[in-house]
Order: structure tokens, then C-alpha cells, then sequence
């Protein structure tokens, strides 16, 4: 069967960087096509160049078996090329119908037909179970559901290919689902399917064909038949992943963080929960649960009423640097939007933090330089060039220089959540290290995640959240998937209190 799209000796460099080094790709109509790797192997520049928003340095590009150059996207699109970005590609000012039909608007003579692409929006999203209102800004909308108009949107172009850079990584079990399904659906009608995911069971569930990228080089490409989820995740670090959760540390007895009866308006109510010297405590729920509500209470990120006490002295409500000045940091979920400045250089995302380090008056150059020197080898942070801006860095590695960001701060409790969202299997088995050795060191690690896998590998006690509340609380051999998931859903013990 001729491809649809064919990428053959595909090679990119950035100034003097080679990035890809000579890669293959090829998607078949009514094929979905995986392409898998740790983050920085080349696969977000290799789908780039596929959906026309970079070009080349050497190779060329084929659509159904002629070469083309696609000057841009647009170019790429006329094709019928679609790429759905990891990073929201949406106008958040305009509505949800505008969204959807962006550059491509329904007119009535010298007017725009509103109803008819309110009308169309709303029967895309139904399509995908989302129930958001097409009038609706997507500046309102959560962060799963501006993914769900990202796909809707692609769905309403009827691209013959469709490349989607981690569609899953903010939804929910049930809008992975849902997703899914659609992808069926699509690939039973002929389009084909380019689908990168970290999430490497989603890959053995709906991949034809996986092809592994490993540091801008082609490993393999072999059917997904037969091709295990071990297998992949091998095949991608170049090693053998034997050990994915390091042991985990014993607890002392002495409760560092006491939080009593802390309510977030309209999020949480009555939670009361407490962290001992040395704990790895896990808080899992169902999306929508209020842990990240929760969390940014305890900081001082959120309005809130009840007690936090570090090391037995009252924190003072609402304020952020109480909290900082008592050692209690907070890394946030979405590193790209609040947790780095992208467009800053390492060394100022890194010092950020702890800026009256290096100095009052004037700041320290080469002592900055000196603690990136030695985050970069602490934290293992791939970089092509210290001079770089963040937001050039892999998801892996920006996660990886918040949390040297954080720790530069000396803190001795540390609240990280969704610490491996969209990162891939060689550097979560790198962060769950660097978890475990905080506390082996006697530092405090609060880890919320919405992957059970991850809270269970990690916790010595996981408390659960369910609809605002805590849930309950469990220890050793009580924490199993199931036993959280009925405690989320309430079919569970109930305990306003845990210890």
C-alpha cells in the first residue's frame, strides 16, 4: 500500500546541533502509526516537520508517493495534514465555535452563520461525549476540556492524517476512552493515524505499527503485535528497566506538617491530614476531586480557612512566603503555564527561587553559573546549550529543572504534583529516584498523581480524596488500585481525619 505520508532520510539541526539524524517515517491510510521515545529523542521536531511547521535540513517528504515542501502549516493542512499539539494550539479569547472553525468560517452572504457552526461545534462535541457549551471562551474551559475542542476541532477538518502529540497526557480514564474509540472510528474510515503517547499501554491497545526514536536516531519499526509494553519501554532507553519504583523509604515518627479541618470555598471541605519526617504520603482521586485545590491551600496558593502547622508552629493563612520562610515549597502541575518561565534562560528559572542567595544588591553571575553546573549534573538535565530558554528544553527536562528550581530553595517539605505528566518512562524511573532519595535524606514528600501505578509504587500511605473530602487513608498492603478507586468513589470507608 503507498503511503499516505512518507518521511525518508529525515535530518534537523538547529544552528550546529543535529537533532535527527536520517530518519524514516511512513503512515498507510487506515493505519495508526506509533512513534515512541524518552523525551528529547527527536519526536515532537520529527512531527513538526511532518505537519509542515518546520522544514527539513536534509531528506524529503512524500504525499501519496510525490515529493513535496510544505512551506508552513497551512501548506501542510491543504494537504490534509492535521496536527493536534501536546502544547494547546487554541485562541483562548474566542469561543469554542470559533475555535473549531478558525480560518475556515460559515458565512451567509457577507455574514458570519453562527448557527451553523454552533450547530456543527455542538455535534463534533457530542461526538466525543464533551458537554461544553460551543459559546462558551475557552479561557473558562479546564484543561481536559480544551484538549476535547483541540480534537474536535481536528475532527471537523476531516484531515486525511492526523498527528497527535500526546492527546491523552490531561485526560481522564474516561475521556481516554472516549478518544480512543474515536480513533477506531477514524481509522476505519481511512485516515491515518500518527499517535505518540508516553502512556505505552494506549499504545499497545491501538498501534498497528510503533516505530522507536531513541536521541534523534531510528531503532526500529515493527508491527505492535508481539511488541510488549516492556519491550517498548526497553527498546526506547536502550536498557533494561528492571526496577521502575525504587524501595521505598521508611518514615520516622515525628509529623513535620499537621493540617487541620483546611477548607478551599467551593473545592474542598474539612480536610485534615498529617506528614511524618522521611514520608513519601501519596494523595490520589478522581479528577475533579480537589487535591490540587487542597495542595495549593496548604502553600498559601488559595484563600482558605482551618489550620496548617509546620513543625508545630501556625502558618499564616494565605501567605506564600510564610510557607517558603517555614520549608514548605510547592511543585505545581503545570510546569509550562506556572512552574517555568519559558522564554527565560535556565539560570534564571533556576535561581528564581532562591534569588537572595546570590546576592541583595547585585546578583552573583558566577555563583548562578556554578548552581547550574551542578544542577545540571544533580538532576541529570540533557542540555544542547546552557544559554538556552526553558521552553526549548523536553518535557523530562523542564520537569527535571523545576524540581532543581525547588530544591535550590533548601526546603524540607516538598509537595509535587503530577510529577511525571507527559514524561516518559526512562526519566520517571530517574524522578521516582530523586523522590525517594528526599526522603532518605529526612526532607518530607507529598506526591499527588493521577496514575495509581505511580502513588502506589511510591507512598508509604496514600490518602484518597472523593468530591471534596478526604476519602480515607491506606497503609501497606491495603493500598491496591481497587481499594483507592472505591474509596474514590465513594463506595469506601469515609474518614474526615487521617493520621
Amino acid at each position: 500500500m503507498t503511503p499516505v505520508l512518507d518521511a525518508r532520510g529525515i535530518t534537523r539541526s538547529f544552528g550546529p546541533i543535529e537533532v535527527l539524524h536520517g530518519v524514516d517515517f511512513s503512515l498507510r491510510p487506515g493505519e495508526v502509526h506509533a512513534l515512541i521515545g524518552e523525551n528529547g529523542a527527536g519526536k515532537s521536531t520529527m512531527m513538526k516537520i511532518l505537519g509542515g511547521y518546520l522544514a527539513p535540513t536534509r531528506g524529503e517528504l512524500l504525499v501519496d508517493g510525490a515529493p513535496v515542501r510544505f512551506a508552513d502549516q497551512r501548506d501542510a493542512e491543504a494537504a490534509g495534514i492535521l496536527m493536534i499539539h501536546q502544547e494547546f494550539n487554541l485562541a483562548l479569547q474566542l469561543t469554542v465555535e470559533e475555535n473549531i472553525f478558525l480560518g475556515r468560517e460559515k458565512r451567509r452572504g457577507l455574514l458570519l452563520d453562527i448557527r451553523a457552526m454552533r450547530r456543527e461545534a455542538r455535534a463534533l462535541l457530542d461526538r466525543l461525549n464533551c458537554p461544553v457549551d460551543p459559546a462558551t471562551r475557552v479561557r473558562d474551559l479546564s484543561v481536559p476540556n480544551r484538549q476535547m475542542v483541540e480534537v474536535a476541532r481536528a475532527l471537523g477538518r476531516n484531515a486525511r492524517v492526523l498527528i497527535m502529540d500526546e492527546p491523552t497526557a490531561v485526560l481522564t480514564g474516561r475521556e481516554t476512552d472516549i478518544l480512543l474509540r474515536q480513533i477506531e472510528r477514524l481509522k476505519a474510515q481511512g485516515t491515518a493515524i500518527l499517535y505518540t503517547s508516553h502512556k505505552l499501554d494506549e499504545i499497545a491497545r491501538i498501534a498497528d505499527r510503533v516505530t522507536v526514536l531513541r536521541d534523534g536516531t531510528h531503532i526500529t519499526t515493527r508491527p505492535a503485535t508481539g511488541f510488549s509494553e516492556h519491550a517498548m519501554a526497553e527498546a526506547m532507553v536502550g536498557r533494561e528497566l528492571s526496577d521502575l519504583f525504587p524501595p521505598k523509604p521508611v518514615p520516622g515518627e515525628e509529623v513535620v506538617l499537621e493540617v487541620e479541618n483546611l477548607a478551599v470555598p467551593g473545592h474542598v471541605r474539612g480536610a485534615s491530614f498529617r506528614l511524618r519526617r522521611g514520608e513519601v504520603l501519596g494523595f490520589a482521586g478522581l479528577v475533579g476531586a480537589g487535591r490540587t485545590e487542597l495542595m495549593e491551600a496548604v502553600v498559601g496558593l488559595r484563600p482558605s480557612t482551618g489550620t496548617v502547622r509546620v513543625n508545630g508552629a501556625a502558618l499564616r493563612p494565605g501567605s506564600i512566603r510564610a510557607a517558603r520562610e517555614a520549608g514548605l515549597v510547592y511543585l505545581t502541575e503545570d510546569r509550562k503555564e506556572k512552574g517555568l518561565l519559558l522564554g527565560k534562560s535556565l539560570t534564571d528559572n533556576l535561581t528564581l527561587l532562591a534569588l537572595d542567595r546570590f546576592g541583595r544588591l547585585s546578583i552573583d553571575a558566577d555563583a548562578e553559573d556554578r548552581a547550574l553546573t551542578q544542577a545540571i549534573a544533580d538532576f541529570d538535565i540533557r542540555v544542547n546549550d546552557r544559554e538556552m530558554v526553558a521552553g526549548s528544553l523536553s518535557g523530562g527536562n523542564q520537569q527535571k529543572l523545576l524540581l532543581a528550581k525547588t530544591m535550590l530553595a533548601e526546603p524540607q517539605i516538598v509537595i509535587i504534583d503530577e510529577p511525571t505528566r507527559g514524561i516518559d518512562i526512562g526519566t520517571k524511573q530517574q524522578i521516582y529516584g530523586f523522590i525517594a532519595t528526599l526522603a532518605k535524606q529526612g526532607k518530607s514528600v507529598i506526591v499527588v498523581s493521577s496514575e495509581l501505578p505511580e502513588v502506589i509504587g511510591l507512598s508509604a500511605r496514600v490518602v484518597v480524596m472523593g468530591r471534596g473530602h478526604i476519602a480515607g487513608e491506606l497503609t501497606g498492603p491495603e493500598i491496591t488500585e481497587e481499594a483507592i478507586l472505591r474509596r474514590a468513589m465513594g463506595v469506601g470507608e469515609r474518614s474526615g481525619e487521617v493520621a
